[in-house]
């Protein structure tokens, strides 16, 4: 950090000296409460798996610049406000959203998913305002979106105000939490339908968020900025984006988009921030799809890091919120390191550059992360590219008293309508008139990416024909065989799945999908229902950006952001010429070559319902369906708990050792009981308390932590009994550990056979001491 041209040498060192002084002595007085309740991050550097730990380059790293240089000039006021909620359904016995792998089912938590809400609002007219939601899910979806709007509706008075124009649902694109919420059949396949507990904590923790968010409302200001990441995402289908042109491949200087942007809100009265909301493409696939331990994947992991560093920062700012929204996301993967085979025959070779296979086979094809040699199921990975977004936008947040732009303009406006993709015309850029289809997915959707291959014989860019396995045509044909119409309008995807033309015993995926977007000042962003590739993104935003000088202040210059899968989740969108490609994500895009120019068209044909003069309604569109209350369930509920003859619930069978020291695990076993029975929202399976000088005890670690991982095991499946394993992996996180006595405690809750009565319990692991090492955590997954 440079100082300003105003302000001498002397000053500043000055300045400096009392600061650190001053946290000295608060670090001195504090201490007890410091070392857990407010700790500076310290993050893993890129090349260590020891914590960062100098306090002094965290607290200069982190702090804002505008508490030194005071040189920050705001924009328009605005109402803004920021919320936090819970959304952490079942994290056992429930198969997991993003991979569709069947066998990937919960047994534990590592990282409470979360819901953070963000409103935005006219000062002048409180009416017009919106809400921004990221959500630590694989996506936005139908009947998520109806819930929340209807739990809103349910609280009436000031919350009347957010309707479907202007919520928006996004999902941070996580593989690594509970499915059975999603509204259409096919998801629900793997899934063995749909999970009412699944849905009811996604939709009540977003309610929530929403809640808290509006009750903190207050007049404030937001600043934009950007940077550029460039070690946090690859390309995973480069065979595909080479087929884009190389004059418009020629504009950028990456096959992924790197940019980071960042929107921060800062209160007006006091000057504090209290919340960002940023913006970058890189799928939620760290944590690999072995992985059964329920976590928010990378983006979870940069939210908790950059909370802790701002809390850790400001005691008193326990309120901020970090949401770590997706972009164009499509075509990127976390796994920086590439895709290499690991079969015997070709171990540690490259995948092939167009099909990414290995001796002809995808399902050997695994893309490796930045930690790929620890053998964690991702979570190394998963933590360092958490790290590497949250460390950037630590770095722009400190820019941007500086170098950020203010967000001027005082109307904020929305608008959102539903369109049937199965049918949608239109005129393409080149002139001639072109439709879009019902969905589909291409036999290339069966194989899977280097992020999760598929379970069978598919490869990607897979042609279909002549040599597909006929198996495969003649199963396809038995659930809905595409007509002559279909099979043109997809043309050159080979129908595997007609998805869009099937309706028994309900839909089984989206023809009906959300055209939304949100506008503040000079920024706007695009709500997109599906997953956009690299390119897809950038035509869209260009598109918007071009033509937006009608509906933002005059004089300012476009921000654009794409942020999603929101709303309803429609998989992929391709450019056309990667679609033509028909790899993996060109396989996905469900309603055929013009997709993405559908899009495009429908953006710009009401964009003007952005402009600070519009004061026409827009027509709503067709209703999709909701099947919250009418789909298919096959997921076995809690039958009824039990402890082992002469135990009780709670009871330890593995105790914690007498000491530790830090990089050291501790693992306490407790006679458990199923986790469905009591979600705890907003509270916690396991925990680490501290003894304080008092002889008291806080508590310093819980689920919302990534060192402590909570742990079930069904034991004996006839009686019920079931074990809780609780492991603290100590110092392997942002938070310091300060030397003393600890203790692990468990909280469960069982339920009673014929009665079907839910009883709390608590278990609590004998005392022990921890002190201060450097060695390097050692872990078992169980």
């Amino acid at each position: 950090m440079k100082p300003t041209a105003s302000l001498n040498l002397r000053t500043v060192v000055a300045g400096c000296l009392v600061l650190l002084g001053t946290v000295l002595l608060w670090h001195l007085s504090h201490l007890d409460q410091h070392i857990f309740e407010a700790d500076v991050l310290r993050f893993k550097t890129s090349d260590s798996n020891s914590p960062v730990s100098s306090i002094l380059q965290n607290i200069f790293h982190n702090v804002p610049v505008a508490q030194i240089t005071k040189r920050q000039v705001y924009g328009q006021k605005y109402l803004i406000g920021v919320g936090k909620a819970d959304i952490t359904g079942p994290v056992v016995e429930i198969n997991f959203m993003g991979y569709a792998n069947g066998s990937q089912v919960g047994t534990g938590l590592r990282q409470r998913l979360y819901s953070r809400a963000f409103i935005i609002g006219s000062v002048d007219n409180p009416a017009d305002r919106f809400v921004y939601l990221v959500i630590d899910t694989a996506c936005g979806d139908t009947a998520l979106r109806y819930g929340v709007l209807k739990g809103l509706a349910a609280l009436g008075g000031g919350f009347s105000v957010y309707k479907k124009d202007n919520v928006a649902l996004t999902g941070t694109h996580s593989h690594a939490g509970p499915g059975a919420f999603m509204n259409y059949l096919l998801p629900q396949v793997t899934s063995k339908g749909f999970d009412k507990q699944s849905y009811q904590a996604i939709v009540d923790g977003t309610i929530l968020s929403i809640k808290r968010a509006h009750e903190s409302l207050a007049e404030g200001y937001l600043t934009a900025g950007s940077t550029e990441l460039q070690n946090a995402a690859i390309n995973r289908s480069p065979s595909a984006y080479l087929a884009n042109s190389a004059q418009e491949r020629a504009k950028y200087n990456a096959d992924v988009d790197k940019t980071l942007t960042m929107l921060r809100f800062t209160r007006a009265s006091d000057k504090k921030n209290i919340g960002v909301l940023t913006w970058y493409s890189v799928h939620g696939t760290s944590m690999l799809g072995n992985n059964t331990i329920v976590s928010g994947d990378n983006k979870g992991v940069a939210a908790y890091l950059f909370e802790t560093s701002i809390k850790g920062l400001d005691a008193g700012n326990s309120g901020f919120v970090a949401g770590f929204s997706q972009a164009s996301v499509g075509d990127t993967t976390p796994n920086t390191e590439g895709a290499y085979c690991e079969n015997p025959e070709n171990e540690g070779q490259l995948c092939t550059f167009d099909k990414s296979t290995c001796g002809g086979k995808s399902q050997p094809c695994h893309g490796r992360g930045p930690l790929f040699r620890v053998k964690d199921n991702g979570a190394s990975s998963c933590y360092e590219i958490g790290r590497r977004q949250a460390q950037g936008a630590l770095d722009l947040y400190n820019s941007l008293d500086k170098s950020g732009t203010p967000i001027k303009g005082s109307s904020v406006k929305s608008f959102h309508t539903f369109v049937d993709f199965s049918k949608y015309s239109f005129q393409h850029p080149n002139g001639t008139t072109v439709r879009t289809c019902p969905a589909a997915l291409g036999y290339s959707f069966a194989a899977g990416t280097s992020d999760g291959p598929g379970a069978f014989d598919f490869t990607q860019s897979d042609s279909g024909d002549p040599d597909a396995n006929p198996v495969w045509k003649v199963v396809s044909g038995l659930l809905k065989a595409p007509g002559p119409e279909q099979k043109s309008c997809q043309w050159p995807k080979p129908i595997l799945l007609d998805v869009g033309e099937m309706h028994f015993p309900y839909d089984w995926t989206a023809n009906i999908a959300d055209i939304q977007m949100l506008r503040v000042g000079q920024f706007i962003a695009i709500i997109s229902p599906g997953e956009a590739t690299t390119m897809s993104g950038r035509r869209w935003k260009e598109a918007v950006a071009k033509a937006s000088t009608s509906v933002i202040p005059s004089g300012s210059s476009p921000i654009v952001v794409l942020g999603g899968p929101a709303n309803t989740y429609t998989h992929y969108i391709t450019t056309e010429e990667e679609y033509n490609v028909q790899r993996y994500e060109g396989a996905s895009t469900l309603y055929g070559p013009h997709t993405l120019n559908a899009y495009i068209s429908l953006t710009l044909k009401y964009l003007p319902f952005l402009s600070p003069a519009n004061t026409k309604t827009i027509d709503p569109g067709p209703s999709p369906p909701d099947n919250s209350d009418s789909s298919l369930n096959f997921i076995t509920g809690v039958v009824y708990d039990n402890p082992p003859i002469f135990k009780s619930f709670g009871q330890i069978t593995t105790d914690a050792a007498a000491s530790y020291r830090v990089g050291d695990t501790a693992t306490v076993v407790f006679i458990g009981a199923n986790p469905r029975n009591n979600l705890r929202l907003e509270d916690t399976f396991a925990a680490v308390e501290f003894q304080k000088s008092d002889g008291s005890w806080i508590q310093v670690r819980n689920d919302e932590d990534w060192d402590l991982i909570y742990n079930w095991r069904r034991d004996d499946g006839f009686w019920g009994s079931s074990s809780a394993i609780i492991q603290w992996v100590i110092g392997n996180g942002p938070k310091s550990v300060q030397p003393g006595k600890y203790r692990i405690k468990y909280y469960g809750d069982s339920k009673a056979p014929v009665t079907g009565k839910i009883s709390g319990f608590t278990g609590t692991s004998r005392e022990f001491d921890v002190f201060s090492s450097r060695r390097l955590p050692k872990v078992r997954m169980y």
